[in-house]
Parts: structure tokens; sequence; C-alpha cells
């Protein structure tokens, strides 16, 4: 009887994996890159610790990458810019395929903190 009663919580994997999504939509449309980063800072303290490690990568892929992104834009003006914002764009897309390869092992993303790849 208490089976039928409790319902099992919406999958925190498949918000892992739509969150990655939004970045990688993001670069076109910077807006669900937010989204994204809301979605991560929501369920952070509710997922297991081995998918906290994938939350936290994604809070610190946003942040390093408005940094990446706000260089990029400053030196602009002296063209430089420009070749930082291809960084961020490749950046983000190789980031965002490994964590998604990890996400889909069902491990912890091996290194949640690190600033490169």
């Amino acid at each position: 009887m208490n089976e039928a009663i409790v319902q099992e919580k919406p999958s925190t994997v498949e918000t892992a994996k739509i969150v990655y999504i939004l970045y990688l939509v993001g670069i076109a449309f910077g807006i669900t890159g937010i989204v994204g980063v809301v979605m991560a800072y929501i369920n952070l303290n509710d997922a297991p610790a081995w998918l906290r490690s994938h939350y936290q990568f994604q809070i610190r892929t946003f942040w390093i990458g408005a940094l990446y992104m706000f260089i990029g834009v400053l030196l602009a003006i002296v063209l430089i810019g420009y070749l930082v914002l291809l960084f961020w764009v490749v950046w983000l897309i190789i980031r965002c395929v490994k964590g998604m390869k990890s996400l889909e092992q069902k491990e912890a993303h091996p290194n949640p903190t690190g600033w490169l790849f």
C-alpha cells in the first residue's frame, strides 16, 4: 500500500543533461545559459554526491564562461577579443561534451573545480 503512495521524484540526471544542452544552445541564444545555471543551483542540494559534482561543474562553467566572455568583449576593441570569444565557444563545447559523457556513464565529474577542460 505504501509503495503506491510514494511517487518517484523527477530524475535529476535528466535535469543535469538538460542543463548541459541549455549551455550548448546558449552559444546561439544566450538566455538559455542563464536558465541552465538557475536549474543547476536549484538542484544542487537535492542531488546525490556523484551528481552534485556535475551541478558544481555546470555552475562553475557558467561563471568562468561569463568571465571569458567579459574579457573577450573588452578586448574586442583591439581585435584579440575575438580570439578569446572563439576560445570560449570551443571551451564551452568541450566542457559540455565531457560532462555529458561522464553523466551518461553515471560517474561523478572527474574535475568539477577545474578552469580549463
